[in-house]
């Protein structure tokens, strides 16, 4: 709902008149088992297509993260919104950074990509499923079940939680997932007046960045909820780099790294990127 209101607030500033249309989705009440197990994040869109198939909205907001690799047929990615802090959060009530943690400490995750980075990190802890909203997931962590718990920077951020951060992982320490911490609008393939109407709020080096990382989980295979990272940022001298990682959530490969830098000026360049890095993954040892 914050997304929603950020967005509606953006387009009343353009000019256009803005109704919210809230609705809960299956991955919004799914919640005792991961997300790897009933289907992915591709959860979180269904019911917002079928309101944009039906002519009930006219644009769904997602966290782009969320969005599958692929759309179906007729919907398509109006523009992704500059993006916040991409990089996931340490929380916890007594230790201020991972190094802190004892022994064996229990720490609360149902990404799979956090999974392995975190194996890769501290082989020692424990690592445990944790679902839910923000609220439930500090609720759970306030009870004692957890000693600490990972989450995304940009969630807390927004909801006005970032005091609750004990430490951000940067990057090169554990990969963000693709699209982390940006916005991303879906409409119908159509609606060309909305396409055109929503531009203004397109990020032209975040929307690059995000579709070089898209493109790596396409071409290992298009689901988000694999155990693989990949993150794009942009290098002094205009090209853009990219870093990605896949790990066996069985443990029974070690984590396997990748990075490529390459000019993009378009989509297809920054796809092309993101489609190198997959194949170095792949050459290293990823399936």
């Amino acid at each position: 709902m914050w997304q929603a209101e950020h967005v509606k607030a953006l387009l009343q500033q353009q000019g256009h008149g803005v109704r919210l249309l809230g609705m809960t989705t299956q991955g919004d009440q799914i919640l005792d088992r991961s997300l790897s197990k009933v289907g992915g994040k591709g959860l979180f869109v269904k019911e917002l297509e079928l309101a944009l198939e039906q002519g009930h909205a006219d644009i769904a907001v997602h966290s782009l993260k969320d969005v599958p690799m692929d759309l179906p047929e007729g919907f398509a990615l109006a523009c992704v919104l500059e993006r916040e802090d991409p990089r996931d959060a340490l929380v916890s009530p007594r230790y201020a950074s991972l190094d802190e943690l004892p022994q064996g400490a229990v720490v609360g995750t149902s990404s799979l990509r956090r999974v392995v980075l975190l194996r890769a990190l501290r082989p020692d802890l424990r690592i445990e499923p944790l679902r839910g909203n923000l609220d439930t997931r500090l609720r759970k962590l306030d009870e004692g079940h957890y000693d600490a718990i990972v989450l995304a920077v940009a969630g807390l951020k927004r909801l006005g939680l970032e005091s609750r951060i004990r430490m951000a992982f940067e990057p090169d320490v554990m990969l963000p997932a693709a699209g982390q911490g940006a916005l991303g609008i879906e409409v119908r393939a159509d609606r060309h007046d909305l396409i055109a109407s929503l531009q203004p709020l397109s990020h032209r080096a975040d929307g690059l960045a995000t579709a070089a990382e898209r493109a790596v989980s396409r071409a290992m295979g298009g689901s988000c909820s694999m155990p693989l990272a990949a993150h794009a940022r942009w290098e002094p001298d205009g090209r853009l780099r990219i870093d990605a990682a896949w790990g066996d959530p069985e443990g029974a490969t070690p984590l396997v790294r990748a990075h490529s830098v390459a000019a993009a000026a378009d989509l297809a360049e920054a796809g092309a990127l993101g489609e190198d890095a997959a194949r170095m993954l792949r050459a290293a040892g990823a399936h």
